[in-house]
């Protein structure tokens, strides 16, 4: 027992610092990686890969000459193929470890600021509703949508509910299309958006306005709010996923919560030292 311990003794010993770093840096690369993907078809993929790396030794140790082989080429061929088939998850993942900053990191919105800002949108969103006026709204967050932005009419003005009500006001010329928030201000209106969703278990009596929706949070972290043209539901596309029936004070909620969190992102390194000894102080 005392060699073992020893043994553990010596081991332990003999770990440099560097080859300590080396492995928390690793884990943390699969770890932001596994969250990347999670969730999404990649991550079923992911999992068989995983799974044939462990039956490869196996197969070689039990001479499975043949099995060993086509597990081989299945691994080469297969991370290929991963690329191929899942380019939008890929892509989004991409878009994930280089984005910026969400309702900019550079404006900070005091609460009165915030409570103004939210309250336009979930009043302009609740009248759409009662009138049953197809609406799409995608408030940018750390994902940039210039793409869309592009395709649309630029307003770049302060958001106002009354304005964001006229924007899709049937038959006026904006009306047929996407409305962009960034920040506090509605940066374009009438803006294409592709309905192309990788979502299979979307139901048929959804439209391309609800498409839409869906498949621009699938390819952005955008938050997305539709008001249903023929029965005036509020629903909310996020991650891919369409949350349905809202109401005006739930979806106030849903905007403060990501407003809160998104300035917690986005206070600096130097900001948090600050606020850890002005905790300590006050303790």
């Amino acid at each position: 027992m005392d060699g073992l311990y020893e043994a553990f003794l010596n081991a332990l010993r003999s770990i440099s610092v560097s080859q300590i770093l080396d492995v928390v840096v690793v884990s943390f690369l699969f770890f932001k990686i596994y969250n990347l993907i999670k969730e999404t078809r990649a991550e079923q993929l992911l999992k068989g890969i995983i799974l044939i790396f462990f039956i490869i030794p196996i197969s070689e140790f039990f001479n499975l000459t043949m099995l060993h082989w086509i597990l081989n080429n299945t691994i080469t061929i297969g991370l290929l193929s991963f690329v191929i088939i899942f380019q939008p998850e890929v892509r989004r993942a991409l878009e994930k470890i280089g984005r910026t900053s969400i309702f900019d990191k550079n404006v900070q919105l005091d609460k009165e600021e915030k409570n103004k800002l939210i309250s336009n949108i979930t009043d302009a969103v609740d009248n759409l509703s009662l009138s049953r006026t197809g609406a799409l709204i995608m408030v940018e967050q750390k994902t940039g949508l210039g793409e869309i932005i592009n395709t649309g009419t630029r307003l770049d003005a302060l958001i106002s509910s009354s304005l964001l009500e006229n924007i899709f006001v049937v038959n006026t010329p904006l009306h047929d299309g996407a409305c962009i928030i960034r920040d506090k201000r509605i940066i374009a209106a009438g803006c294409f958006v592709p309905s192309l969703t990788t979502n299979g278990s979307i139901g048929q009596h959804l439209g391309t306005r609800h498409r839409a929706a869906i498949s621009a949070s699938e390819n952005s972290d955008a938050i997305v709010i539709v008001v249903s043209e023929e029965t005036g539901i509020i629903s909310l596309a996020i991650n891919g996923k369409l949350l349905r029936n809202y109401n005006k004070e739930k979806l106030r909620n849903v905007l403060l919560a990501f407003m809160e969190k998104n300035e917690r992102d986005n206070i600096g390194v130097g900001e948090k030292v600050k606020q850890w000894i002005k905790k300590r102080k006050n303790s």
